[in-house]
């Protein structure tokens, strides 16, 4: 984005933000009920896919479609598409295993191993306040995901192997927030936007083999559904950018919670329990 793009109109910016985290979090939705039937490489391609053409379509009604998508580093893309690619699809596995409120609290520690690996990584100094709120946001974690390492049983398993999968989704997000920072000191949002999309849909044929299946019409229509919304979602994140700065919109990310909760416990009668609300709220203090 470019400078000349901002518009300072901050409810704009707030509302076109919670828009977007409401349809991302009914997009995982969608992906969690359909996971005990279509595997999360399929679910990956289709959501990243469906995604293209309305990002095409924003591109073209900016006048930006050839423009919008000059690239001068397409290895970056394709690592960011690697990456992000793999994120969404230990995410995608890990909502068929954890309640939706659950993989939400677990996401919320990405800004928390985006401070670790880019202390690691770029030699990135972490001041005395930035290690107290690490510190504090890794003691959250801890909490939500201790019953599931501590508990014994079948279901219980199941439910350790999704909060892994969950977390090592976060852990590699933070590399595509460390290397999202780098290319947009040099490339357009949108060229970023549209080759992931088309990278991930790649990337996720390359799981065709391993038990795709041939969706019902109904089934078939839930995996379109959730590519739009998610091409949508991510061009009104885009845009909210566009009218309000990123420090005042961040709080914002967290209305994700309310927005699990709700959905969770309508669509799969899911509660969040009282030790995750606690994790939670440590991680989201940090």
């Amino acid at each position: 984005m470019k400078v000349d793009d901002f518009s300072a109109r901050p409810a704009l910016g707030v509302g076109l933000k919670i828009t977007a985290i409401l349809l991302f979090t009914c997009m995982s939705a969608i992906i969690k009920s359909l996971a005990d039937d279509v595997p999360a490489g399929e679910s990956v391609f289709f959501r990243s896919f469906f995604a293209i053409p309305v990002i095409l379509i924003w591109l073209a009604q900016r006048g930006k479609l050839k423009s919008g998508l000059k690239t001068q580093n397409p290895m970056g893309h394709v690592w960011r598409g690697l990456f992000g690619t793999t994120a969404m699809g230990l995410t995608f596995t890990g909502l068929g295993l954890l309640p939706l409120p659950e993989v939400t609290a677990i996401g919320f520690a990405t800004p928390i191993f985006t401070v670790i690996l880019a202390a690691v990584l770029l030699g990135e100094q972490i001041r005395l306040i930035r290690v107290t709120a690490v510190a504090m946001g890794l003691v959250g974690v801890m909490i939500i995901l201790w019953p599931r390492f501590t508990n014994i049983g079948t279901m219980e398993q199941t439910a350790t192997i999704g909060a892994l999968l969950i977390l090592m989704a976060t852990m590699v997000r933070s590399l595509v927030q460390i290397h999202i920072r780098q290319l947009v000191q040099n490339e357009d949002t949108a060229a970023i936007v549209f080759y992931f999309s088309a990278t991930a849909s790649i990337l996720a044929l390359f799981t065709l083999p391993f038990g795709w299946v041939m969706p019902d019409l109904q089934t078939f229509g839930l995996l379109v559904l959730a590519g739009l919304i998610g091409g949508v979602a991510q061009i009104l994140i885009t845009s909210a950018y566009r009218f309000g700065s990123a420090s005042m919109l961040a709080p914002y990310d967290y209305t994700s919670m309310l927005f699990a909760i709700v959905l969770g416990y309508v669509f799969f009668a899911e509660l969040p329990t009282m030790m995750m609300l606690a994790g939670a709220a440590l991680v989201i203090s940090a």
